[in-house]
């Protein structure tokens, strides 16, 4: 058993966000139809390289556990055919850009007309309500990260703004739309009716600010800034350069300053008055800086992660991806899962990252070849006959 045995999503949506989100919930046990158009499909499938035999890594690290069905969504009978698949699901995921879906007859309004119990999520980059001229906008994640103040207060601060590594706006926007939904689900089983999931990628930026956000809207002065790998109001909580390659030490209070300094060989700078509280190590951040700097540059990057184990001082090396995707604890945390792809083969995709002692979820169904289960949705959701299903398909409005 999963969590989400039994329930049936239409997604509708594309390239990162919203398939992100409805990854998941086929991680959960959901059964995930995502249409796509006949002959390109999902953008991301043309995302690369790299590619193995054709297939997009990109589109395969987001779409594992769906079913693949092609329908031309600008022919009546192609449109008719996806709103007769929303009459039967139970959750739909979109990512148009807002009022698209409603001129093709496919925004909440109208579906939930005829499935009053329709939970139905929308994904954009700035939302369904709010000022028209942002809402109209498209979604993208670095715009997003610019106009959030994300990207402000990334980078180095002699440096321009970076981006983070990942699509993170994306990304977060989707795990919001999933949390969306299951609050939904909650409130449909206690009122019988379900209700329009809005999610933005500018609210997610926004909301993940956190104590940066505490800081400019609540603090005095000037509000927050780049400070490379620096915690604006913890010390040291940064990273420093070894013999050999970087470290991180992340020595988030005066306990664990102390043992630091002690494992240095420093245990003084616990009673600098410069050094001796949180507090007073911001305000003297680079003075401290300097100290520290000048002691992990004696070590190589073993010899300091061995020191702050030993010592129980949180701090580490800084791996590559693929050096962290091969660590033992991501196997042991099941986090990497390898399935069997129709076309690419044996491929790996990361895990499930939440733990549910009763109903354990994650990936079990590699991403889907384009158009591989049209037929099997026709048959099994719309009770089509193969006669009608040829005749779709001789019709190209699907493939």
């Amino acid at each position: 058993m999963k969590p989400l045995d039994g329930l049936v999503v239409l997604d509708l949506s594309r390239v990162l966000a919203g398939p992100y989100a409805t990854m998941y919930l086929a991680d959960m046990g959901a059964k995930v139809i995502k249409v796509e158009r006949p002959g390109k499909g999902d953008d991301t499938r043309g995302y690369g390289p790299p590619f193995v035999e054709g297939e997009s890594c990109y589109f395969m690290s987001i779409n594992r556990g769906k079913q693949s069905i092609c329908i031309d969504m600008k022919k009546p009978e192609g449109l008719a055919l996806v709103k007769e698949l929303a009459q039967k699901a139970d959750i739909v995921v979109e990512n148009f850009r807002p009022g698209s879906a409603d001129r093709l007859g496919l925004g909440y309004k109208d579906l939930s007309a005829d499935n009053p119990g329709l939970i139905y999520a929308s994904v954009s980059g700035f939302g369904h309500q709010g000022l028209e001229e942002y809402s109209k906008r498209p979604g993208y994640d670095l715009l997003a990260q610019g106009l959030s103040g994300f990207q402000a207060i990334t980078g180095d601060p002699d440096g321009p703004p970076y981006r983070a590594g990942v699509a993170i706006g994306d990304l977060v926007a989707g795990i919001y739309t999933v949390l969306g939904i299951l609050a939904a689900l909650v409130v449909k089983q206690k009122t019988g009716k379900g209700q329009h999931v809005d999610v933005s990628l500018l609210d997610g930026l926004l909301s993940l600010l956190s104590y940066q956000a505490g800081i400019a809207l609540n603090g005095k002065g000037d509000g927050p800034s780049r400070m490379g790998n620096a915690h604006p109001t913890i010390c040291p909580y940064s990273t420093y350069q070894a013999k050999d390659g970087f470290v991180n030490i992340a020595a988030g209070n005066d306990s664990l300053f102390a043992s630091l300094a002690e494992a240095l060989g420093k245990p003084e700078l616990a009673t600098d008055p410069r050094f001796s509280t949180n507090s007073e190590r911001v305000q003297n951040r680079d003075a401290l800086d300097h100290v520290l700097s000048s002691l992990v540059s004696e070590k190589t990057v073993d010899e300091c992660s061995a020191m702050m184990d030993e010592n129980a001082i949180p701090g580490g090396p800084i791996r590559e991806v693929a050096d962290a995707l091969a660590h033992p604890q991501a196997a042991a945390r099941n986090m990497i899962v390898e399935l069997a792809h129709q076309v690419a083969g044996p491929i790996k995709v990361t895990g499930f990252p939440i733990g549910l002692s009763e109903t354990p979820s994650g990936p079990e169904i590699a991403p889907p070849a384009l158009g591989a289960d049209t037929e099997d949705v026709l048959r099994n959701e719309l009770d089509l006959s193969p006669s009608a299903i040829a005749a779709l398909k001789d019709s190209k409005v699907v493939a």
